[in-house]
């Protein structure tokens, strides 16, 4: 199956890496999603004095499903060099080992970060139906179990996406629950229509999301 290479190579907004949860180096688990997917684009400045609404957090308390992702780990010394390289991770890697498996991609593309400082460490894959015997070099396969979780499912300029994980961290402290692996992205929404025209940010969906107990 050849995967199309949709993922802009723009720079990645900060929010990603200062809001990311630590690494605790365990599994985490993906919310069981099949929405057409992309990861986020960087969203133009708005002009100086101009009001901008908040965002749209919705913040759901349930299970996520079982899963196989397959994934690259990746570092960088820049902001620049991520961008090249979820790029080519998205784009080239992760497609060059779901055609030779003969595999499917069955979710939105996800990210962890690792690190919140350069040099930065992340980890990119694909949710996918099966694993598979063939190799490609730099490609991991990771199976998720069933487990807890507190997804914001958020609507706005990523810019604000801290906004979604201070909704998240504050439900969790009301709710007395405690996060038991790192946090992690879900990209939901293609930010481009399909004339490669930005949409309305607030209907660009990202998913954050933390596994609990």
């Amino acid at each position: 199956m050849k995967v199309k290479n949709r993922y802009p190579l723009c720079l990645l907004p900060a929010c990603f890496f200062l809001f990311a949860c630590n690494n605790s180096g365990k599994d985490v688990k993906p919310a069981k999603d099949s929405t057409k997917t992309a990861i986020r684009k960087e969203t133009p400045k708005q002009p100086e004095g101009k009001f901008q609404r908040p965002p749209i957090v919705n913040i759901v308390d349930t299970m996520a499903a079982k899963s196989i992702v397959i994934f690259s780990k990746d570092s960088a010394a820049n902001f620049e060099r991520i961008s090249l390289k979820l790029g080519k991770i998205y784009g080239v890697k992760l497609p060059e080992y779901i055609k030779k498996n003969n595999l499917k991609a069955v979710g939105p593309p996800m990210a962890w970060y690792r690190k919140q400082k350069a040099p930065y460490f992340f980890e990119a894959g694909i949710p996918v139906n099966k694993k598979g015997n063939k190799a490609v070099a730099g490609v991991q396969v990771r199976e998720m179990g069933v487990g807890k979780v507190v997804i914001a499912h958020f609507y706005g300029p990523f810019d604000l996406l801290p906004v979604g994980y201070d909704a998240i961290k504050e439900w969790m402290k009301d709710n007395k629950k405690t996060a038991t692996g790192p946090s992690y992205e879900i990209y939901i929404t293609d930010p481009l229509d399909k004339d490669g025209k930005p949409i309305d940010p607030y209907k660009v969906q990202t998913d954050i999301v933390f596994p609990i107990k």
